[in-house]
Order: structure tokens, then sequence, then C-alpha cells
């Protein structure tokens, strides 16, 4: 599949192609030279897309594709359709889900604090409401699976995830997504997968909700009454003065395109461990040598190295070992909250392990990271999955402390329960 996007940048809606795209491998070159509210409207566009909506796709040879969902489908492939009727239909089922139940409510409580619509409090609590039961609903499903259909990302995760980037990133602060921490879990796992990095940029989840000022919607109000550009004054030998025209209201797609063409961009956030004292513990070095020597080498070195003062051990158990059941889902669970961490990655290192077996299994390890208290909270982007642990500071000196750093560097030994160590993943 090859072709070419017309969209404004950062479109939430070219976002699902575009990541199909990347998971596919379908060739989807973006339109270099597209303008909003110009390109859109010529006659040469017109002949190709009618009603004027972006984004809109031109294939290769020579055919025309609107509506993202159909555009999304058209890049995809067999894994990201649906391998089985069922799948498909199940696929299908969420991208009506996303557009029909989630995209009305984002955009009913997003575009007022933003001030791209007039706010009405009795709007936004609605589309809270709504927001809550549809999110309820997603939560139900990702509590005993990793991605909406199937054991592999699809179509579904896309499309499902574009429709909440804005709510994630404006609205959707900690405490409002506390009751829905598996969707939070699927939301970041989707996001810091390298086929949806490569797209979305510069993320970051909402630290507090966008609150409401009018003068961002009066200030939207006056850059978009005029049209693109403002009126010329009438000439001066001019007396008669004509009646102004009927100010037109904007269709509802046409509305929809310059809200979304209108959403800011977050600025960058600041590593949160840069307020922390540096210290003499070098990561770096530590997991070169953890990599490169066996543990007989690695785990000395590591004491020799550790800066008690400046850095801290921790030790976190899943709290929930009787909703683990396939091996290969619980391993999942370490490493989507490892990529979750990404950013995490410089001022820490970890082991964690999966004891047992299918259905008779539990997950715990051993954290180390700069800063004396817990590394979680430093963070909104951190803050995932580190509830669903237990999480327990041990004492660098004490015998005990240098037990578990033995067993769970070196992955042997077994859990409290007796049950034997199956396999592990290191963050470093």
């Amino acid at each position: 599949m090859a072709g070419t996007l017309y969209t404004y940048p950062d479109n939430f809606r070219a976002y699902k192609a575009l990541i199909a795209a990347q998971f596919s491998g379908a060739k989807v070159t973006v339109s270099p030279n597209f303008v909003f509210g110009e390109t859109n409207k010529s006659a040469d566009f017109l002949k190709k897309f009618p009603l004027g909506k972006v984004p809109a796709f031109e294939t290769a040879d020579g055919k025309f594709l609107t509506e993202s969902n159909a555009i999304a489908y058209y890049v995809s492939n067999e894994q990201l359709r649906g391998k089985s009727a069922l799948e498909q239909a199940e696929v299908l089922s969420f991208l009506s889900f996303a557009d029909n139940e989630l995209l009305p409510a984002v955009h009913a409580w997003v575009f007022p604090v933003i001030g791209i619509i007039q706010f009405q409090k009795n709007n936004v609590e609605r589309a809270k409401q709504d927001l809550k039961a549809a999110l309820a609903a997603l939560n139900a499903r990702l509590i005993h699976q990793t991605f909406l259909v199937g054991e592999r990302l699809t179509l579904a995760d896309i499309v499902v995830f574009a429709t909440l980037l804005n709510a994630y990133e404006y609205v959707l602060d900690p405490s409002f997504r506390a009751p829905f921490g598996s969707v939070t879990r699927w939301f970041t796992t989707v996001l810091n997968q390298p086929q949806v990095k490569a797209v979305v940029k510069n993320f970051t989840l909402c630290a507090k909700a966008a609150e409401v000022d009018p003068k961002k919607f009066a200030e939207f109000q006056s850059k978009t009454a005029g049209g693109a550009g403002a009126q010329q004054k009438e000439p001066k030998e001019k007396k008669e003065k004509k009646p102004a025209p009927a100010k037109k209201e904007p269709e509802p797609a046409e509305e929809m395109d310059a809200a979304e063409l209108a959403l800011a961009e977050e600025p960058k956030s600041k590593d949160p461990f840069d307020s922390l004292p540096k210290g003499t513990f070098n990561f770096d070095d530590f997991k070169r040598c953890y990599s490169n020597e066996d543990e007989a080498k690695s785990i000395p070195y590591f004491w020799e190295k550790f800066d008690t003062e400046n850095y801290s051990i921790w030790y976190g158990e899943y709290k929930y070992p009787e909703e683990l059941t396939k091996v290969f889902m619980s391993c999942n669970l370490i490493s989507g909250m490892y990529q979750r961490l990404d950013k995490m990655r410089k001022q820490a290192f970890a082991s964690m392990c999966l004891f047992g077996e299918d259905n008779n299994s539990t997950i715990s390890g051993i954290w180390v990271w700069r800063g004396q208290e817990l590394a979680f909270t430093l963070s909104p982007d951190w803050q995932v999955d580190y509830e669903v642990y237990d999480w327990k500071k041990l004492d660098p000196k004490s015998e005990e402390t240098k037990n578990l750093v033995k067993q769970y560097f070196s992955w042997t030994g077994a859990d409290k329960a007796g049950r034997k160590f199956n396999q592990g993943k290191i963050f470093k």
C-alpha cells in the first residue's frame, strides 16, 4: 500500500493511518505543501475530495479515500485488521466505539477548557460522566488482557488510542484516571511502541487538568471570525456603505477541523531526577559491568560502587497474584511497565522476576534509583503501574538486602511461597 496523506500537523485523526503504516510497512507520505483552509478548499482538491475534509488519502494508482478509519484500515495489514472473522468484527466494533462513545465525550470536555468552544458547565459535566462510563467499559476489558483484540496490537488499539490522546494530554489527571488503571497501563503501552513513538512525539500525560479560561475562547473567536486575513477598509471615495454580510455559522465538519488544528503543543517536561543530588554512583558503568560480566563480578562491583547517601534500593511485589494466569501474559505486564518507564532508565536499574507457572505465579523485583524516596511519584508519566505493587525500602547495609540483591540480580531461588524462578527481565 502506498499513497499520499493530506493533513495538517498533529491531527489525531491522521495519526491513525500514520501509526498503522508504521506497523504494516505501507509507504504513506504526508503532503508537504498542504495548508489547511487553502489546499482543501482548492478546486483541484475538491475534485478529488468533494467535502474538503482531512485527512484525505490518494493512492499511488490514483484512487481517493476519505474518513480516517477507512484510510487507516486500507494501509493496515492482516494482523492489524484481525486474523479471523471474529477478530475483524471486534476491531470494527472498537472503531465504532471510539467514534460514537469516546470522541463526543472527549471533545465536549477538552474543547471548552482549551478555549475552542464556549464553556457550558452542564455539557462538560455530562461529558465527564460519559467518558467515565466508556473508560470503565474499556478497563473491564483490559484487566485480563494486554490489547483490545487478541494477544497483539491491532487497529482497534490504534484508533482508540488516537481518540483518547487529547483527553490524556489535557484533562485526564492522575485523580481522574486512578479508577481506570488498566486503561492507562494499556494507553502508555501503546504510546511506547517504537512505531507509535515515530508518529506521536514529545507526548506527556496530564499532570493537572486544564482549567477554563474565557480569554482563550475570546482569542480563538477573534482569530477565526475574520477568516484567513483581516478585512480591508472601504476606499474613502466610496460613500454608500454596504450592509455587513450575515455571519456564517461553521459547518460541523469545518468547526471540528478548525478546532483540532488549534490544539496547542505542551512544553517538554524536565527530567524529574534533576532536582536530586547526583551522588557518586554511575549507573552506566554498573550497567556495562552487569551486561558484560557474570554475577560473580557484577554484584560485588555494585556493592563496591553503590552510594548509600544519594541512591536507594527498593523491593516491589505485585499485589494481585490471583489475577495472574498465563506466564506470557504476566511477563507482558513487566515489559509494559518497563516501556512506560522508558524516561526513567538513565537513573534507575531493576531486575523483575516471575516465580511459578501458569495460574500459579507471582511477580516481584529489586529496584535501584537515584534519591531516597519512591521515584514513581516524581512524574505523572511514571504513575501508571506502581500502585499495583507493594513497595518496601531496603536497608543497603543489611544482610537480608544483600541476599535479595544477589537472588534477583542473578535470577535464582524461589519466592516466599516456594515457587521456583521462571524468568526475569532487566530494566537498564
